[in-house]
This record gives C-alpha cells, sequence and structure tokens, in this order.
C-alpha cells in the first residue's frame, strides 16, 4: 500500500511527535517503589557494579540496549543531510530492534565528521550499551571508525550498512546458487558500487567461498582494475584485478551473478543478455533497482532475481539481520560480532527460507501459498521464526569463536526463552508438544485434502509429534505431499468410499444406533462422510484420536463424535474450554462451546474437568464460578444456580481451591478478595472461570481474546472416552498442529490410565 508525502508527515507529527518513548520496566506507583527505584535503593546496585563492572548486565539495561549512532553523512537515498535530519531514520531503527527482537535503542545523532573525533567520542559511550550499531556513515570514513571502534571496545559495534545487506543478500545467494546448480567457487560476480554495502558483501562473500579473482566490482568510473588511478582509494584497490574489461556491460559478458548497490536503470537489458546461463540479479538500490523486476524477467525467463523493494519477491531487507545479530550477541555478552557470527547468520536465514511458511506471513504479503524456490530465496521480514534460529545461530558462533563472555548451555533453550517475544501461546505451547513427541499417537484428520492439513502433517512428521491419517483421495494429495517433502509412507492416506474397513464400521454404527432408526443402510451411506468414518476409527481403534472442523460449523463437526463415542467414566457431559494466554498468566474458560444452559451438577462437573485440563499446563487451578452476584447478594436462579455449583464442588472435591458465585472482577482482582472477602476460599485471582451458561462463556472468552490481548488456544473437548477436538474454522497451521499435539496427549493419558 503506497503513502503520500502528507501520510508520512502525518504520521510523525501525530502526538507525541517521533516514533519513540521511554517507559518504565519496574512499578514507580508507592512511595518504597521510589524509593527502590532512586534514592537511597539505587546505591546498593553501584556499590555492586563499582565491585564487579559486569554486574552492570544485572543491575541495568546495559545488556538490552543498543546505541544507534550516526553523523547523517549517507542516508538511506538522501544523502549527506546532517546528524539531525537523520534522526527520523534512526528512531525508525530504534522501532525494527523492539519490534522484531524486544531490543531497547537510544539513538544518538552526532555532529562530528572528522573519524577521529567520531571515534572518540562513541568511544566514550562505551559504558552505556551492550552494544552499537553505526548507521549512516558514508564511505570510505564509515571503514576507519568501524575498525577502530572494534578494536577499541569490549561491546558489539556493527555498521549495518556495510554488513546488514551482505548478510541478507548473501543467504539468498546461497539458495540461489543451490537452484540452478552452481558452486560458489565457480561463479564470476560483478559488484556495481563500491560503497559499504557493495565492499561489505564482496568481503563476506569471500568468507563463504567466493574466489576473489572471479569478482569485478565497478563503480561510476568503471571497472576497479590494476593500474587505475581515477576516483580510487584503499578499499577499492583492494579488489582491483588485471582485466581488460572497462565498463560494466564489458564485466558482465558470461557473469553468473550482478549485485547492484548503485543508482536506478544501470543495468541494461542488452547487458542481461550477455550473462551465462541461469543468471543471478540481485539489483538492490533503493527506491528503484537497477534494472526493473518485469524487464529482467521479461529480458530472461531463466533468471533469479532479488531486489530492495517490498513490492516484488526476493526483497533483501536488512531488518532480516541486525535485530537478531544483536540479540545473540547481546545475550551471550559477546565483545565484538565477528565474521564467523554473521555468516552463521546467513546460513541460518538461508535455511529458514527452506521451511513450511507460517500462516501469518501468508496473510502479511495477501498471499495464498509460499514456498522455496526462485521467487522465495529468504524468509520474510515478518517471519516470527527468525527471532528464533538467528540469535541462536549468533550466539553459538560467538561461543565458537571465543568472544562470549557468558557462553549459553542450551543454546535451544535459549531459543524458546525467545518465544516470549513473539507469544504467549508458543511458550504454552512448546511444553505440550515436547510431551507429544515422547510419545506419538495416530491421528485422524477428515479434511485431510486441505491444503492447511496436508502442511500440518508436514510438521507433525517433522517434529514426531504424530503419524497423521489423512482422509482424502491419493491422487487429490500426493503431488502436494511430494511438493512439501513429506517421505513415502510417513502419513496413511484413507478413501472412505474405498477403504476395507467400511462395512465393519458399518456394522457396528448400526447395531449401536439401530433402536434409534437407523438401518445399516442408512449406516452405510453415514461411512461415506469423513467425520463418522474418522470418529469410527477412533472408537474401533483404527486411530487414537480425530481433529476436524477447519472447513466446518462447530456443530457439525462435534456431533458425529458425540453419537459414536462415549464419554469418559464418571463423565455425565462433554464440555469445552478456551485457554487464554496473556504474557504472565493463563486463563482458562469454560463452558465456552457446548452446552447452552447446564445444571448446578453439570456445572460442578465443567469445572472438576477443566481442573483437570489446567495441571496438563502446569497451572494449579483456582476456581471461580462466575456470575452476576456475590457471595449471595442476589436470589435471581441464575445466580443461585451457580451459588448451588459452587457448593457441589466444595462438597466433592475439597482439595481444590474454589468458590462462588462471584463477579468477574471479584474472581481475578485479588485487591477486591482481600479486602471485601478475606474469608473465601480463593487465595489469589482465579485461573479457572467457570460460567453459568454458554452465552455469558462465549461472549467472554471472545471480549477478552480480542479488547485484552491475550491469545486463545481451543476448543478443547473435555471429557470425552477418546481424544477428539474440534477446530476452528479457518485457523493456521500452527493452531492445528497445537491441537493435534493435546490430542496425543489426550490419547497418551488414556493409555497410561489403561
Amino acid at each position: 500500500m503506497s503513502s503520500t508525502r502528507e501520510d508520512a508527515l502525518a504520521y510523525h507529527r501525530r502526538s507525541p511527535p517521533g516514533k519513540i518513548e521511554v517507559v518504565p520496566t519496574k512499578g514507580t506507583a508507592t512511595q518504597r517503589d521510589l524509593s527502590l527505584a532512586y534514592t537511597p535503593g539505587v546505591a546498593e546496585p553501584c556499590r555492586e557494579i563499582a565491585e564487579n563492572p559486569l554486574d552492570a548486565y544485572e543491575y541495568t539495561a546495559k545488556g538490552n540496549l543498543v546505541g544507534v549512532i550516526s553523523n547523517g553523512t549517507a542516508v538511506l537515498g538522501l544523502g549527506n543531510i546532517g546528524a539531525l535530519a537523520s534522526k527520523p531514520v534512526m528512531e525508525g531503527k530504534g522501532v525494527l530492534f523492539k519490534r522484531f527482537a524486544g531490543l531497547d535503542v537510544f539513538d544518538l545523532e552526532l555532529t562530528p565528521t572528522d573519524p577521529d573525533e567520531l571515534v572518540r567520542t562513541i568511544r566514550a559511550l562505551e559504558p552505556t550499551f551492550g552494544g552499537i550499531n553505526l548507521e549512516d556513515i558514508k564511505a570510505p570514513e564509515c571503514f576507519e571508525v568501524e575498525a577502530r571502534l572494534r578494536d577499541e571496545l569490549s561491546i558489539p559495534v556493527f555498521h549495518d550498512d556495510q554488513h546488514g545487506t551482505a548478510i541478507i543478500a548473501g543467504a539468498a545467494l546461497l539458495n540461489a546458487l543451490d537452484l540452478n546448480g552452481k558452486r560458489i567457487e565457480d561463479v564470476k560476480v560483478v559488484v556495481s558500487g563500491a560503497g559499504a554495502a557493495a565492499l561489505g558483501c564482496v568481503r563476506l562473500w569471500l568468507h563463504l567461498g567466493l574466489r576473489r579473482e572471479n569478482v569485478l566490482l565497478c563503480d561510476s568510473k568503471g571497472v576497479v582494475y590494476e593500474g587505475r588511478t581515477d576516483g580510487m582509494n584503499e578499499h577499492k584497490r583492494e579488489y582491483a584485478v588485471q582485466t581488460e574489461s572497462r565498463s560494466l556491460a564489458d564485466a558482465l559478458v558470461g557473469a553468473d551473478v550482478f549485485i547492484g548497490l548503485s543508482v536506478a536503470g544501470i543495468l541494461e537489458p542488452e547487458m542481461l543478455e550477455s550473462m551465462a546461463d541461469q543468471p543471478i540479479v540481485f539489483a538492490l538500490a533503493n527506491p528503484d533497482p537497477e534494472i526493473d523486476w518485469d524487464t529482467a524477467l521479461a529480458t530472461r525467463s531463466d533468471v533469479i532475481m532479488a531486489t530492495g523493494r517490498s513490492d516484488f519477491p526476493n526483497q533483501v531487507n536488512n531488518v532480516l539481520g541486525f535485530p537478531f545479530i544483536f540479540r545473540g550477541a547481546l545475550d551471550v555478552r559477546a565483545t565484538e560480532i565477528n565474521v564467523e557470527m554473521m555468516l552463521a547468520a546467513a546460513q541460518a536465514l538461508a535455511d529458514l527460507a527452506r521451511e513450511d511458511v507460517p500462516d501469518s506471513v501468508l496473510r502479511a504479503y495477501n498471499l495464498n501459498r509460499l514456498s522455496f524456490g526462485r521467487n522465495y530465496l529468504i524468509p520474510k521480514p515478518f517471519d516470527y521464526r527468525v527471532l528464533l534460529t538467528v540469535p541462536a545461530a549468533v550466539a553459538r558462533a560467538a561461543q565458537e569463536t571465543g568472544v562470549a563472555r557468558r557462553p549459553i548451555e542450551d543454546l535451544e533453550a535459549y531459543s524458546r526463552s525467545l518465544e516470549r517475544l513473539v507469544s504467549a501461546r508458543l511458550v504454552v505451547m512448546h511444553g505440550i508438544r515436547d510431551l507429544a513427541r515422547r510419545d506419538p499417537k495416530r491421528i485422524v484428520f477428515p479434511e485431510g485434502e486441505h491444503d492447511k492439513i496436508l502442511r500440518a502433517a508436514k510438521v507433525l512428521i517433522d517434529s514426531k509429534m504424530a503419524r497423521p491419517i489423512l482422509l482424502a483421495r491419493r491422487q487429490m494429495v500426493s503431488e502436494r505431499l511430494s511438493e512439501l517433502g513429506v517421505p513415502e509412507g510417513a502419513v496413511d492416506i484413507v478413501w472412505v468410499e474405498e477403504d476395507d474397513r467400511a462395512e465393519q464400521f458399518a456394522q457396528t454404527y448400526h447395531d449401536r444406533r439401530r433402536r434409534e432408526g437407523v438401518t445399516l443402510e442408512d449406516a452405510r451411506k453415514a461411512m461415506k462422510l469423513r467425520n463418522i468414518f474418522g470418529s469410527m476409527m477412533v472408537e474401533c481403534g483404527e486411530a487414537d484420536g480425530l481433529l476436524s472442523g477447519l472447513t466446518q460449523d462447530y456443530p457439525e463437526t462435534i456431533r458425529p463424535a458425540l453419537r459414536i463415542i462415549d464419554t469418559k467414566p464418571g463423565v455425565d457431559r462433554v464440555s469445552g474450554a478456551y485457554i487464554l494466554a496473556f504474557k504472565d498468566r493463563l486463563l482458562f474458560l469454560a463452558d465456552t462451546t457446548v452446552n447452552f444452559d447446564p445444571t448446578a451438577e453439570q456445572l460442578a462437573e465443567i469445572a472438576r474437568l477443566t481442573a483437570g485440563f489446567s495441571r496438563r499446563f502446569n497451572v494449579e487451578p483456582r476456581i471461580a464460578f462466575v456470575s452476576f452476584s456475590n457471595f449471595g447478594s442476589n436470589n435471581h436462579p441464575s445466580a443461585v444456580k451457580v451459588r448451588r455449583a459452587a457448593e457441589i464442588l466444595a462438597r466433592t472435591d475439597p482439595e481444590l481451591e474454589s468458590d462462588g458465585e462471584m463477579q468477574a472482577d471479584t474472581a481475578i482482582v485479588q485487591s477486591i478478595l482481600e479486602e471485601r472477602y478475606p474469608w473465601s476460599r480463593l487465595k489469589g485471582p482465579a485461573n479457572v472461570l467457570i460460567f453459568p451458561e454458554l452465552n455469558s462463556a462465549n461472549a467472554a472468552y471472545k471480549l477478552i481474546w480480542r479488547l485484552a490481548g491475550a491469545e486463545a488456544i481451543g476448543p478443547v473437548l473435555l471429557g470425552m472416552a477418546r481424544p477428539v477436538h474440534v477446530l476452528q474454522r479457518g485457523v493456521d497451521v500452527s493452531d492445528i498442529v497445537n491441537m493435534a499435539a493435546l490430542c496425543v496427549l489426550d490419547a497418551q493419558e488414556i493409555d497410561s490410565s489403561g
């Protein structure tokens, strides 16, 4: 979506002006808070840091704070506009650090342009920051400034203009070469541009295996060759080669790779035609590339293209690099960001592009499908998995090269810890997925031809959580499973109209329901319905659980299962629950999906089932029976019903911490309980909320989910004798995988109980 000059100015001017602010991370509401935050309490961490300087990482924000520093001499596409005019860009950089990696930033716009003065000024800032990101400092001064600061400081210094593009484009190059079957050691590379980014690419790619003699560097004067004097400096001279080529057109004859970090339109169609078979063209000039995407594809159908633009595939965007590289570097308290750490980031990005793309990314870019190939070489900037992969790769490289002052023993656990920056639901479900892996089960998917189910099946297989059974026509899914890389035989494909068990299932179904008017012929017809066939597979032990509902309404999905599969022993009715995940807590709400107007006895049973469910997530239940009244303040039949339900549960399950009836705020705000109802059986805020009927439960979970920033997990069906769960219509692949993991856990529990 395009925006106008007026849009951009209004965005930045809107109150408060700019894009960033400082927010306290500790309480400041009381006098005691202030005495700890400032005087006298602040003296204690000061003493500790004076004795051991590294304690600054324990007691201050230093370990999560990056200095984004510029003198405004080479601002993106604007040139030398000065320090003050560069501030909107530096604030924007701070926003990206925070948005993508949870890192805080102080942006500093400095007036010195002399390298000595700039180095001296930045060096004096070392105590403040955990790392320094140099930005928009012109070449060749930027090379000297970064090199000297890296030598003189004990914190990471990273010049993003120089290294960021090199890392991201390097990842794209690795995958592009893999696609066209060429080796980096053999290809001829032509570089248009000789600034910080261009030279950074050459330097890093040499470490990837590119040969120096295979690189031709071109600037505004033409090819950089041995003996040239016009427009040369020591940094260009480093890459001067013996060659007869003098122009960009000469250099491109037979070239395998073109990377442009120069000016728009410099790569003409005739030049592209002269390149080798399956040429790789990274036209990264912004906002307009060296050759237009459509022109390049019209000129050479075999070209693999990348640009710096978001409106074309393969956007080489530095935001894929710097936030995550600093995240990993700061978390191991690295003293520098070295070449090995940069290479690790590039390789991690290249590897990630080969994995299934989350639905959240597809939605962000309005795409139906995206998979590794010529138009998808590197992950999209909004792919949350970059945070879960690149920092760990960078941290590992820092440790292996000896620059990590606080090595991380378990890097897999470290990656998981970063999930808190992405999603509370990710954190919650990771433990469930781990438990599922211990004993995978057979899960049947009646909607087995749907692409999301096929993609979920791939994830379940790769992660060893379950063996998927797809109710599908083989001819409809085989090709897609092959595209996804699902090994032959890794899934079971069952077509209900041809399966030999259909007659057996029909007979069993008829035997159970013949006194409800179901004839054998009716039963045979019913077996052609996938939800019924799938439920029979579970009931007859041919599958361990069922997951359906992606394309159907909830009642349509659940009704066949309820007709075929019994409730657990001792359970009168099944119920439905949702988990709402917040940053610091989980709330379990029931019954949100099944029982319209349960009795007091059924409410007590729903509470008992939900309490057991909460314990699966290591949450000790505190149960509140929610009403519009507090502890007898109203004798409306609804309030009386809820009161009776609380009394029943207290009598039958006295070990459970429960109480009611109570209003919702009484249930979850501890101060209300303590001040008004200190005698309540609840000793803390409730985490299990039981509602008087479906209407209020369903409305409550949807309001909290949509307005309070919570993430929803569910619906989860409780009380079935065998695992059956219903998907929300149209959910993401990750939600399908999560629900499958819960289904596996149910099956494990049933197995363990006999």
